[in-house]
Formats: structure tokens, sequence, C-alpha cells
């Protein structure tokens, strides 16, 4: 059964009588953290799992028919659960590849628009991943290996790595689409700048390090997690180390990286229009300046800003430059007489990385504290709504709320439904619902086909060696109704 609503009135005390009178100002969806992911990359770092087991999904071969199922789910729904009101729009706030690869990109901006999805790369013959290495630290669908994952569980699927490298169709979303820019979306791994770096040869190389020692995986993990290692010097040093264990893979030019003004290029090719608009937010001027923060519109009386809070100095965490952030109040002073509704990929607690911005090394990087600040200081702003920790949070604010959704990645894979009402009593509610795939519920490990590989996608991923059980986070997180007063 779905969760039930329960009313925020945090910010805003409660009226009676609101359910008749109010209108609604806005309805759409939320995506985020997809992480469409080429499983056969060879910069992939699935070592990282000889560390823990939490750091690779036995899963995310099934990226591509998770998300699938997804759009079909929400062009199947079409309108708010709540108001009824059609939905005028999906955003997707970030994290929508997982490497950086351009093929990743080709795939989010087809699975969203519609079209024909190949998720094989390399060889077209045959699955080369560490799905068929014959090392234990990963879950064999197709042998009798007891690796680690079987231990616990996980079945033997017979023709499971042909079923997820299989092509596959998907409808496209039937409304208009937003794009706002991640981590993974810029950085290797969502930590390591690669375009033009050293990074960019071993992604459309041959080569691909497949294991290595618990201790050694524990050290990169830690570089990665204090954000010391921005540049990924222990990751070249261990690739150095262990180059002549690694596995040779046919070399791919799909998996080159791209830069921000190639992934604005990406969005606008009309092949990707879907239902528009063309460049889903990004527009000519973000292809010429490589700045990829814009505005839209969600309504007559509301605005949307989406914003780029990735550092490309680095680091998973995520900041604003100062550019960005004057331009942020200049757009909300601006839009002054209207509603705003604010969207990024980190959220206000992972915004805590100032690395040094490379193209820009003299400008200072913003965190989520002053943002906080900066928002509260425009009365028009409604909402801050974002992605990146896979947790469903939903905190007060002063002024606004802070929405944060968790991945379709990792359990809970769901999406969020939110709408904007008056209740035209001095009060607004934000009405927030979590909706999921249209895949089964229950698993039929015989059934190989798009859908039975989008519910499988679903079931491994909450049994998921290592995984948090605590990101969906509490019923306060979930199915809300946050009031706020009216300006």
């Amino acid at each position: 059964p779905g969760w039930p609503r329960l009313l925020r009135s945090d910010l805003a005390a409660t009226r009676p009588g609101r359910t008749e009178r109010r209108t609604t100002l806005a309805s759409f969806v939320q995506f985020t953290d997809i992480h469409l992911t080429d499983v056969q990359h060879p910069l992939r770092y699935e070592f990282f799992r000889a560390g823990g087991p939490g750091a690779w999904r036995p899963h995310e071969a099934l990226t591509l028919p998770g998300v699938v199922s997804l759009v079909e789910r929400v062009n199947a729904l079409r309108r708010g659960p709540e108001t009824g009101e059609p939905f005028a729009f999906a955003i997707t706030t970030g994290d929508n590849g997982d490497e950086n690869a351009e093929i990743e990109v080709e795939w989010f901006l087809t699975a969203l628009s519609g079209g024909r999805l190949d998720p094989n790369t390399g060889d077209p013959d045959r699955y080369e991943g560490v799905q068929d290495s014959g090392l234990p630290l990963y879950w064999h669908p197709e042998r009798d290996l007891r690796d680690q994952d079987k231990q616990v569980g996980y079945p033997r699927i017979d023709g499971y790595l042909a079923a997820a490298t299989r092509p596959l169709r998907s409808p496209g979303l039937n409304i208009p689409w937003y794009s706002t820019f991640g981590n993974h979306d810029l950085l290797s791994g969502g930590c390591y700048p690669a375009a033009g770096t050293w990074i960019e040869d071993v992604c459309v190389g041959s080569k691909k390090l497949q294991i290595i020692p618990a201790e050694q995986a524990k050290w990169l993990m830690e570089g990665e997690a204090k954000g010391v290692d921005p540049k990924g010097d222990r990751i070249r040093a261990v690739l150095r180390e262990h180059r002549h264990r690694m596995r040779t893979v046919t070399p791919d030019e799909r998996r080159v990286p791209l830069t921000p003004r190639q992934y604005a290029a990406a969005h606008l090719a009309p092949r990707h229009r879907g239902r528009g608009p063309l460049g889903h937010g990004y527009t000519r001027e973000n292809l010429e300046t490589g700045d990829l923060y814009y505005t839209f519109r969600v309504s007559d009386d509301v605005i949307g800003v989406s914003l780029d809070s990735t550092d490309p100095g680095g680091h998973y965490q995520g900041s604003l430059g100062t550019s960005q952030l004057r331009w942020l109040e200049r757009v909300l002073t601006r839009h002054e007489d209207e509603y705003a509704l604010v969207f990024s990929h980190h959220a206000s607690w992972s915004m805590d990385n100032f690395t040094p911005d490379p193209a820009h090394p003299g400008e200072q990087r913003h965190g989520g504290a002053e943002l906080i600040s900066v928002l509260q200081r425009h009365s028009n702003v409604l909402a801050w709504i974002n992605g990146h920790s896979h947790r469903n949070r939903i905190r007060p604010r002063g002024t606004f709320w802070e929405i944060c959704t968790a991945s379709h990645v990792d359990y809970p894979q769901l999406a969020r439904a939110i709408e904007i009402t008056d209740n035209r009593d001095g009060t607004l509610s934000l009405f927030t619902t979590l909706i999921e795939s249209a895949a089964p519920y229950r698993t039929d490990f015989e059934d190989l086909s798009r859908t039975g590989l989008a519910s499988l996608y679903r079931e491994l991923g909450f049994n998921a060696p290592g995984a948090d059980v605590t990101l969906v986070g509490e019923p306060t997180d979930r199915n809300t109704e946050l009031l706020l007063p009216r300006r």
C-alpha cells in the first residue's frame, strides 16, 4: 500500500477549508541520480569493492530497463496524484550517467526523449565486464562460482548478461523535460576531472583493472571521501602499479568523457528533442559559455532556476562559484514578483567542496550554508529541490523547503511528483509524492524481457550487499503536504 501523506506545518499554521479553496500553481515530476552505467567501461571503479561490499552494485547492468520502466510509469500516471493537475514537465537533478561517457549521455537523452537503446559497448558479440571475470568479489549470474553475492542468496540466472546488453526501446516521456548537471555528468567516478586528462586515455583504451588488495581499495576510498585526491593521483598510481594484471577489453571511442560544452551540445541535438524543449533547458548561450545553469518557465506564476553545483576541480561534493551565485541573486531579484523553485544536484549538506575551478582559479567557491542564506533573502523562493545524497530528506529552511529525493539506482528507486497550490487562505502547499516504476512487484527470474529485467533491477537493488535501507527516509521525508505562508 502507498505511504500516507503527512502534513508538515513547520513554516506555517493550518487553516480549515483549504482543500475546497485551493488552486494549482504547478505540477511536475523530479527524477534524480539515474546513473545510467556502461558496465564494461575500462575505468569503472568496481575494484573499490575489495574495501567493502557496498562499493559495487550487483544490479547496475540493469539501469537502462530500470529507467525505461520509470518513464512508463510517469506516462501512465499523467497527472499529480493530489490535485489531478496534468504534469507540465519532468526535471532530472543530475547524475544522469555514471562515468561522464558520451555513450551514457546518449542513453540518457534517448531514454527520456524516446528511441532505441543499445546497452552493449566494446565487443559487439560478447560481454567484457567483471561479471564474467571469474573473481568471487563479484556476482556471476551465469556461473556456478560461489561468489560473495551468491553466498548471501543471489541467484544464478542463465542468459542474464545477454539480456542485460540486448537493445531495447524507450517510449520517451510524454511531457517536456529539463536536465540538471551532476558530478557524475562531468567527473570520472563522480570525483575526478576526465575530459582532456590522462583519464580520457584510459576511458577509450583497452585495459581494465578488475581487482586490487583490500587495504589499497580502502586507501582509495578514504581519498575520495576526504577530498584529498581531487585529481585522481592515487588512482593513477594504482593503475600503474597493476598494469600487468589488467584485463584486455575492446576499446570504444563512445566512452570518451565530455566537456560541459559538449554535454550541452548533445542536449541541443534535434534528434533528442522528444517532447521538448530543444536543449532541455540548455541553450546556445550555455553552449558558448560552458556555464550549465539556466532559468525556465514552470507555470504562469512560477519560475524555475537550474543550478550547476558540480565543482570542476574535482571531488564528489559540490559548491557554486561566485559568478553563478551572483547570477542567481540577479535572477531571483528580477523575478521577485513571481514564485521561484531552485533545482540543483547537490543538497545543502553536501556542498562543502572548495577545490578551485581550473578555468577560474581565483574565483571563490560557496557552500550550502551560504546558498541557504541567499535563498532566505528572497521571499519568492518556495523550495530548493535536489538529489546527490541518494536519500529522501525534507527540511524546513526558515522561508522555504529543501526537498532532497533518493536515487533511481539504489533502493528505493523512486521518482517524486511535486504539486504546488495556493490555498487562498494566506498559505501555500507543496505536495510531494514518491512514485515507483511500472515493473511488477514480484520478480520472475525466468523472465528476461525488458519488463522482467526492470522488476529484477528493483529486487536486486533492495537486496544489494551493503545497501543502506535508511535512504528511503522517514515518513516525513516521503509523501507530504508542506505548508508555507503566502507572501
